[in-house]
């Protein structure tokens, strides 16, 4: 944890969304929470989850399995085709979105760790049609990778979204080797953005560099676990500090958020790392939270069953054991409420009614289903 005059330096220098946040925010407990949780299922491991237009939905498990879950009766099975995964430490099957036309071509977009030479791993994303009703994945092509493959198994990122310009965008994590953060010449620690094949957009900041660099639309990030647009367009990320420190920021084009050079952390261990106040060259976060909530899942919610919460984000908190509701005021955010869920929160996500849905982490990850009291 930062040594309290650094903290406050830092936090002064970030405004006052920043202030609020740093502060240790005290959880609301059940019979205080202003919306009830169903537990809808349960699954081993669950990594992510996304809603077919039916009203069912897909769940990964880091393991590798992926799930095809019928709400009505909370009954799921398999469905086959998925990509080998590279299972260990935070390794496995990640995240599931559908492609902005699923009702058309009936097409998924998964990520998850892939096994390289002697040991090395990183993250990849496929994309697959998916026959429901067959429970199979056809025509599984990997489409983008992180480059280069390292040792170790932690920090893949692999968030996926497809944004209002109908591109794809993925986090990608430094994979605990701190300097490829900076390093335009491998595409780890960065914000990724591409067309819906994996082809680069012309318009990208760094297109002209070509190679990697080509791909990345920010730079500078640690291990990214939640993109979200909001309803003007505006995309927002979150991401794992390292001791102290973590992180919401909204992403600018070409921007660079300063990893590992800065952080409102420090070294596990101790060791300082300059605060973002000491460089203004590089991009500040909106809120960072001093103690860490482990932040795991982000969206913006968008629906009409909890009306005074349109607009606002929601983030898993993995060590907080919570789900945090987090104001968003413009290009302006702070954390508006923390709610004590007694669980590890990997995924959160809007239904189609407009109900919140959680998936808690563990063997026996439950799926929750959040309503108005």
């Amino acid at each position: 944890m930062k040594h309290l005059p650094l903290q406050i330096a830092s936090t002064l220098a970030l405004g006052c969304a920043t202030l609020v946040a740093s502060a240790a925010t005290e959880a609301i407990g059940k019979d205080q929470w202003p919306f009830t949780a169903t537990p809808r299922a349960t699954f081993s491991e669950p990594w992510a989850m996304t809603f077919l237009p039916d009203g069912s939905a897909l769940v990964t498990e880091k393991r590798g399995a992926l799930k095809h879950l019928v709400l009505q009766d909370g009954k799921s099975r398999d469905i086959d085709g998925v990509p080998e995964v590279a299972y260990g430490g935070q390794g496995g099957l990640g995240d599931v979105i559908l492609h902005p036309d699923f009702a058309q071509n009936r097409r998924i977009y998964l990520s998850y760790a892939e096994k390289g030479d002697g040991g090395d791993r990183g993250a990849a994303v496929a994309r697959a049609t998916l026959d429901v009703d067959g429970g199979s994945l056809s025509d599984v092509e990997v489409i983008w990778r992180q480059t280069p493959k390292v040792s170790g198994g932690g920090h893949y990122g692999h968030r996926l979204a497809f944004g209002p310009d109908g591109k794809l965008w993925i986090s990608s994590g430094e994979r605990q080797k701190f300097t490829p953060a900076q390093d335009m010449e491998a595409n780890l620690g960065k914000i990724i953005r591409l067309n819906d094949d994996g082809s680069v957009p012309d318009d990208n900041p760094f297109a002209d560099r070509g190679g990697v660099a080509a791909q990345v639309w920010s730079l500078g990030h640690r291990n990214p676990l939640g993109i979200a647009f909001d309803a003007e367009g505006r995309l927002w990320e979150q991401e794992m500090g390292p001791q102290g420190g973590d992180e919401l920021n909204l992403i600018q084009k070409g921007g660079n958020y300063g990893y590992p050079e800065v952080s409102n952390g420090d070294h596990y261990g101790g060791k300082p790392i300059p605060d973002h106040d000491t460089r203004p060259e590089f991009i500040a976060p909106k809120v960072t939270w001093t103690p860490v909530i482990s932040p795991a899942g982000l969206i913006i919610y968008g629906g009409d069953r909890f009306p005074d919460w349109k607009g606002n984000a929601f983030v898993g908190g993995l060590s907080a054991e919570g789900l945090v509701r987090i104001t968003l005021n413009g290009e302006e955010a702070s954390e508006a409420a923390r709610y004590d869920m007694g669980a590890r929160i990997r995924e959160v996500e809007q239904g189609p009614d407009g109900s919140l849905w959680v998936l808690e982490d563990g063997d026996s990850g439950r799926l929750l289903e959040l309503r108005p009291k």
